[in-house]
């Protein structure tokens, strides 16, 4: 139906795939559903897997991408699709001109590959998909604009085919004169109808179309009395249609203006049908596009519904949480169909160990062994045909080829049991089979004598586990049971079963094998109860032996698990009510460590106030300056001592450590200046600071590199003494150097300028401000009053930008508020 070219090209397809034994087909028709168009359609169902693993990652990429576009609301119109290989070939033939139909269907695929284009392309103000794969599919598409041929094409064609008046002006002008030639007639036959009438000569009152010519209809008795041409009669033959001489011509000239209008229309068709062949080339390619990008759609749509995942490829089986997707798509219509709560399968996990090839599945009839067989075998093909597959994670090998002996194989056609069929089939995949195909087994071994099933079931193993083929067998024999268990690179693993209820739990148990408990199946079902006794009589010893001990040991697994989940719970709750606790006490602590803070910070500061009131209370100036500037320079000393102190015991509180434990320091270096010497963690090297860039931002250099570094990256600091300018003076010989007062040890730490303008206050600060700098001052007070404020905002904007101040505070309301200015000298 379709060209090759619009359907997919498979690259290194599996050589085998039992795709009917896995029902592959069925799970193909499912997503080609999810399409909206015949191609569509089409791509889906000729899809198959490949091993190659460029082309699957670039599959699962596009239909990634396509996923995410439709997770943001995004959409688009596939409805109108189909191969448009024979039309356009028709096209592209000079002169032709196709059907007004087929010029509208390909119109419809013409507009979808254009808005594709557009939106792979947007305009400036279009919405961007980030989809880079499903772009280098469509890029081939960029050098081809359609628009001419839209805009020819657009607006012309009614959807029931036929041409419309703006087809052109020509069509137009023919068809007003038809319309004007119509009425004509009609009002011409009226008259002879009417005239007519009178005598009784017409059957009815009416005008009527014969052969393209306006007629009336005559009693067959009447005929010679009306001049004019007849053109049949009725079927009972005693009505006559006439065309009156007096329409003849007007007649004619409709006739004529008919052909007109049939001559434009093929003329229309002629050039809609050339523009179409000339881009013929682009239509083809963008339909091809299409197609697969409709697949990826339907894809994600799947994948959205299945919540299903991306698989990766490696030299590892292993299979979280994975579901069976027909079944889940079963169950669902089920339940939907009674109105019932959604169900999903059992999850499959299957993780092999490293170096493990070999899955030996044991345990009851209808427990799910023949399902986890066919989940592997299904994904795997999901997964290598670029199709995200129902589980939680995934990571499967890269299969060559898939073999599947499932189900009852018996041919009547070629005279073969089930077992000789089987062994055919057996023969067949032990031949073919390489270590990089993945071999699936159901009930291998039966259908025959037990222990030559068991002996032929343990040699097929042994075959394929010598290939190194990944292989997984479902089985109800001890023998596979304890071949698993002795021979390295094979797993036993074990379909649940209830014991008390005796019913099945699906849920695969890996590294322990499974009882059949065949009997106890037997006996719930209804079987007689010494039929049953009867059976027990007969097994052996060591049987009946081992068919409890595998019993014993899935209740206690059971109950392991069970036990398992009741800690995991009670430990997430612990977890939860621990971490409660640790906010709340956290916050709680964080507010009574502020409370404290302020409370410490505001005894300081009423201290401080009461100190320097204390010292202006001394007679003595002399005294009284040299004790203010002690008493500064000393609660400096014991405010910071404080602060690292506090900040000290707040953390060794917090973490639990004693105070003096260097862990329990805060590690945030502080009070770090021009010119003293850093650690860096980062390099193990000190270096020297040479500009403060911000608060946690240093200009560094370590010998001729300057660099920067982060305050977190300093690791301890070392100060380097600065020189006070009077100092740098006093130690170059022959130099005296003195303040105003000649005596800087009595230099007083605080000006009062209430009452000056602002230039006289700012020249007295500033010389106040060079004095006690010199002097070796950390902080003077600058008193001015509050007033209108002009003092205050004049003084300290000098204050901030000047280069002897290291910051400007405003005292507490208790001593002076903004009546005052504290400031902070560099040191």
């Amino acid at each position: 139906m379709n060209a090759p070219d619009l359907l997919p090209i498979i690259p290194s397809p599996l050589r085998e795939s039992s795709s009917a034994a896995l029902e592959w087909p069925r799970l193909r028709d499912h997503i080609a559903g999810r399409t909206f168009s015949p191609l569509g359609r089409a791509w889906i169902q000729a899809l198959e897997p490949s091993s190659d693993v460029a082309w699957i990652d670039q599959q699962q990429q596009r239909t990634a991408e396509v996923r995410a576009m439709l997770t943001r609301g995004g959409s688009f119109d596939f409805h109108g699709l189909f191969d448009p290989t024979i039309l356009l070939d028709k096209a592209r033939i000079d002169g032709a001109a196709l059907e007004s139909t087929e010029i509208r269907d390909l119109l419809t695929v013409v507009e979808r590959v254009a808005a594709w284009r557009n939106l792979i392309a947007p305009p400036p103000s279009g919405t961007r998909y980030d989809w880079p794969s499903i772009a280098e599919l469509s890029s081939p598409l960029l050098s081809h604009d359609l628009a001419p041929l839209l805009r020819l094409l657009r607006g012309k064609i009614e959807s029931d085919g036929s041409l419309n008046d703006d087809a052109s002006p020509e069509l137009r002008r023919i068809r007003r004169a038809m319309e004007r030639q119509h009425r004509a007639i009609e009002e011409s036959l009226r008259k002879s109808l009417r005239g007519l009438s009178e005598g009784g000569t017409t059957q009815d009152d009416l005008i009527t179309i014969r052969g393209d010519r306006f007629v009336i209809p005559v009693k067959a008795e009447f005929k010679r009395k009306v001049p004019g041409v007849i053109h049949g009669s009725s079927s009972s033959g005693q009505t006559v249609f006439v065309e009156p001489l007096e329409t003849i011509e007007q007649n004619n000239e409709l006739v004529r203006l008919l052909d007109e209008e049939q001559s434009e229309i093929h003329r229309i068709l002629v050039v809609m049908t050339h523009a179409l062949g000339e881009n013929a080339t682009a239509i083809h390619l963008g339909t091809s596009i299409l197609a697969e990008a409709e697949s990826h759609f339907a894809r994600g749509r799947f994948a959205d519904a299945l919540n299903c995942v991306r698989p990766t490829f490696a030299q590892e089986l292993s299979l979280t949480a994975a579901r069976h997707p027909l079944l889940e798509l079963r169950m669902r219509a089920a339940a939907h169909a009674e109105n019932q709560e959604l169900k999903t399968p059992v999850p499959l996990t299957v993780i092999l160990p490293p170096e493990t090839r070999q899955l030996i599945i044991s345990g009851p009839n209808t427990g799910g062994k023949t399902v986890s067989l066919k989940t592997l075998g299904l994904l795997s093909l999901m997964a290598q045909s670029g199709i995200p597959i129902p589980a939680e994670e995934a990571k499967l090998p890269l299969f060559t080829s898939i073999y599947a002996d499932i189900g009852d194989a018996q041919s009547i056609e070629r005279d073969l049991s089930s077992f000789s069929a089987h062994v055919v089939n057996l023969d067949r995949i032990a031949r073919n089979a390489t270590s990089e195909a993945l071999v699936l087994l159901d009930e291998l071994g039966s259908a025959t004598d037990p222990e030559e099933g068991a002996a032929l079931a343990v040699a097929i193993a042994t075959h394929f586990l010598a290939l190194n083929a990944w292989c997984c067998i479902t089985t109800h024999l001890t023998s596979l049971k304890v071949y698993a268990a002795n021979h390295a690179g094979v797993l036993n693993a074990a379909v649940g079963f209830d014991q008390l209820t005796l019913t099945p739990t699906y849920e695969l148990r890996l590294g322990v094998p499974g009882s059949s408990a065949g009997l106890n199946i037997a006996a719930r079902l209804g079987l007689q109860p010494e039929i049953i006794a009867a059976a027990r009589a007969q097994m052996s010893t060591q049987t009946a032996d081992i068919g409890a001990f595998l019993d014993q040991l899935h209740d206690q697994l059971t109950a392991a698990s069970i036990e398992r989940e009741t800690l995991q719970q009670r430990e997430r709750e612990l977890s939860r009510e621990k971490a409660r606790l640790e906010v709340e006490g956290r916050v709680e602590q964080k507010a009574r460590t502020k409370e404290l803070e302020t409370k410490l910070n505001s005894l300081i500061e009423n201290f401080a106030y009461q100190l320097r009131e204390t010292v202006k209370a001394i007679d003595d100036k002399a005294l009284a300056q040299k004790i203010a500037r002690d008493s500064d320079r000393r609660m400096a000393t014991l405010r910071r001592e404080f602060s690292e102190q506090f900040n000290s015991t707040v953390v060794a509180h917090t973490t639990r450590a004693d105070k003096n434990d260097p862990a329990a320091q805060p590690h945030i270096p502080k009070g770090i200046k021009v010119g003293d010497l850093v650690k860096l963690k980062s390099l193990g090297r000190q270096a020297r600071v040479d500009r403060i860039i911000d608060a946690k931002t240093y200009e560094v250099s370590i010998g001729p590199m300057k660099m920067r570094a982060a305050i977190d990256d300093i690791a301890e600091v070392e100060s380097v003494k600065v020189v006070s300018p009077l100092e740098a003076a006093r130690k170059r010989g022959g130099i005296t150097v003195a303040t105003a007062n000649n005596d800087t040890d009595y230099m007083t730490s605080e000006i009062n300028v209430i009452g000056r303008t602002a230039d006289e206050a700012q020249t007295e600060v500033e010389r106040f401000i060079d004095r006690a700098f010199l002097a070796g001052l950390p902080r003077v007070r600058i008193v001015h009053g509050t007033g209108m404020g002009v003092l205050r905002r004049t003084l300290r904007e000098y204050l901030r930008s000047h280069p002897n101040v290291a910051t400007i505070t405003e005292p507490p309301q208790n001593q002076g508020g903004q009546g005052a200015t504290e400031v902070e000298l560099r040191q």
